[in-house]
């Protein structure tokens, strides 16, 4: 089925569009809607009749890696993304003893903004991260484009201020990005849980 990109303004195709995907958070919004979707399908959603500034997807990886990661790294690569890995770290709370672990790209995601900022007119930040609030302001006040695509469930409240108008429901999309077929990895065969800042 054909559809026009709601990115699109007044038929201003030559947009550049770069994406940048939070990869852990998209995996909390994909379990908060019982559906997961297929990375390239995001991409080309996000970018028909547009053109591709970058597209980047941050990764937390176990050490020593593990070779579905590789096969998932692979897929992404494959379909358009350069890949941000970061190997995952533990921490032990010494007062309860329990074991953290911790895979944080936030600054990774925000470096990126910046230093590819010649590269698009809009960025769509996939995560619901508050922690971007400041970095979707600065990126407004030199005259980008932001669009955040999140859930309700999942987007900070902090963060649903930041961008107003431009967040985009990923809950709407579900015809056009589902995946229907086994992809390398699922963030949900790792069996754990990451503490996301």
């Amino acid at each position: 089925m054909e559809y026009q990109n709601p990115l699109i303004n007044n038929g201003h195709e030559k947009n550049r569009i770069s994406l940048f995907v939070d990869g852990e958070n998209a995996y909390y919004a994909q379990r908060s809607l019982g559906w997961f979707f297929d990375p390239l399908k995001l991409l080309n959603f996000f970018t028909q009749g547009c053109s591709v500034g970058d597209a980047f997807w941050y990764a937390s990886q176990k050490m020593p890696p593990d070779p579905r990661e590789k096969r998932f790294f692979d897929y992404l690569n494959h379909a358009g993304y350069t890949v941000r890995a970061k190997s995952i770290k533990y921490f032990r709370d010494e007062t309860s003893d329990e074991l953290t672990r911790k895979a944080n790209l936030d600054l990774e995601l925000a470096i990126d903004l910046f230093t590819t900022i010649a590269q698009y007119d809009t960025a769509i930040i996939v995560s619901g991260d508050g922690d971007f609030e400041r970095a979707v302001e600065l990126l407004r006040s030199y005259g980008k484009r932001v669009v955040v695509a999140a859930t309700q469930d999942t987007i900070a409240r902090e963060l649903r201020n930041a961008v107003g108008k431009h967040f985009f429901d990923l809950a709407t999309i579900r015809n056009h990005i589902e995946r229907f077929t086994a992809q390398p990895i699922d963030a949900s065969e790792r069996g754990e849980i990451l503490a996301i800042d």
